[in-house]
């Protein structure tokens, strides 16, 4: 990561449950795992709604709930905006003004997120609604798909480039433990078995439906 090397032996987190060695960067990027397999939820259903199709509106506003509680209330709100974009800011370069950016699409993804969990209350979404939901929904996955990008091969690289083996140990252990305080439990493994039951509902939790098919065959 960006030539900043732990020193020997690497913090342990000793959590409930717990025997791997989680630290931070892989953490938060573990955890754009589960805000990537949100956004693909929300891309689905962008696309049968042009298409006029039906969805499953109670499994949507669920994706939209989970986005909010896991990835903007904690992995946002908790995590990098107090501990990753203010350490950043302070080192200077690029990686500073990016993170300016990036605080901004967080308070514009919470009012997209305040959206959708509006419209698609109450189990239904309106004919009227159809077309502006999806297009919220691709506009969500268009600015949130390169922003966990940038946040995992710029952002927590230079983060990371900040701290020393002890502090970096250090926070790592307060992530996890703050994510046992919020959630009663470990809060990634429950955010991944939720999306798993959402992805489940839109017909996306075989991993093989989502095999691209074969180019054509090339114009000669």
């Amino acid at each position: 990561m960006g030539g900043f090397a732990l020193a020997a032996p690497l913090a342990v987190l000793a959590t409930e449950g717990k025997s791997a060695e989680v630290l931070a960067v892989e953490d938060l990027m573990r955890e754009h795992g589960v805000l990537r397999r949100a956004l693909l939820v929300y891309a689905e259903a962008a696309d049968r709604l042009r298409r006029g199709q039906a969805i499953p509106v109670d499994a949507l506003h669920r994706t939209a709930e989970l986005f909010r509680r896991f990835c903007e209330d904690y992995h946002e709100r908790s995590l990098e905006e107090p501990h990753v974009f203010p350490a950043v800011a302070a080192a200077g370069g690029p990686a500073a003004a990016t993170c300016r950016i990036l605080a901004e699409q967080h308070r514009r993804g919470r009012q997209i997120t305040g959206y959708i969990l509006a419209t698609s209350a109450g189990g239904g979404v309106g004919q009227s609604a159809r077309a502006p939901l999806a297009a919220v929904l691709a506009g969500m996955v268009r600015m949130y798909e390169h922003h966990a990008a940038i946040e995992d091969t710029v952002v927590f690289p230079a983060w990371k480039r900040t701290l020393s083996a002890t502090r970096y140990g250090e926070l790592s252990e307060r992530f996890e433990a703050l994510e046992r305080r919020m959630f009663g439990r470990d809060g990634f493994e429950d955010a991944v078995a939720r999306i798993a039951h959402i992805e489940q509902a839109f017909g996306l939790a075989d991993l093989a439906v989502l095999t691209a098919a074969p180019p054509p065959a090339a114009a000669r």
